[in-house]
């Protein structure tokens, strides 16, 4: 692909590193950003400067928020003794829109997966098994995609709750095998949460 500016190839080299954004596509949105009024560029670099250093990540669950503790670890309208491990915000985000949970969240920040040289001590596994240690939680629910990373980071975290006292459980397949939490509709993956199962039974039919 050739340019006529410098400064319009650099552009789009940028936005080409952006997850599912080919060259072709990152051309098309910097040409864009270039007929609108100077403004909206402005406030799109401000928001994603602020993003960058204004960012927290909720001392409690993991998830990204505004302040140290987020609203739903802060609310005392939630179940706090029941706590939901998912990868991360998307995850959050996709099973609060299904209105069906009202407990606890705690983002591991991805899965296990030693092709990509994750391994447990990558992700927020730790703080997870010393709050379950604590007792702060009667039921942990594996709400991890469905997939082979998913299951290994499932298997090793109640491997390490073993002669722990705690209830764990994972969300009904409902939710097909490979797929992806964030993608599932909203009706599917409230009814995976209201009719989980127990871990215990997931291992014995895997």
């Amino acid at each position: 692909m050739e340019f006529s500016s410098k400064l319009l190839e650099n552009a789009v080299y940028e936005m080409s590193q952006l997850p599912g954004i080919g060259k072709r596509t990152a051309l098309r949105l910097v040409l864009h950003l270039l007929r609108q009024p100077s403004t909206q560029t402005e406030h799109l670099v401000s928001a994603l400067g602020k993003l960058r250093s204004e960012i927290k990540f909720c001392k409690k669950c993991h998830s990204i928020s505004d302040v140290d503790i987020c609203d739903i670890c802060g609310s005392h309208n939630r179940v706090q003794d029941i706590v939901c491990v998912v990868e991360d915000i998307r995850d959050v985000m996709a099973i609060e829109s299904t209105g069906q949970y009202r407990g606890l969240y705690h983002v591991l920040g991805g899965k296990i997966s030693p092709l990509d040289g994750i391994g447990p001590q990558d992700l927020n596994i730790g703080s997870l098994i010393e709050k379950v240690k604590s007792g702060e939680v009667r039921e942990l629910i594996f709400a991890l995609s469905a997939t082979m990373e998913g299951d290994t980071t499932n298997f090793y975290i109640y491997k390490q709750l073993d002669g722990i006292t705690v209830k764990t459980s994972t969300i009904a397949r409902g939710i097909g095998v490979n797929d992806e939490l964030e993608y599932a509709d909203e009706v599917t993956l409230g009814r995976s949460i209201i009719n989980r199962i127990p871990f215990e039974n997931a291992l014995k039919s895997s």
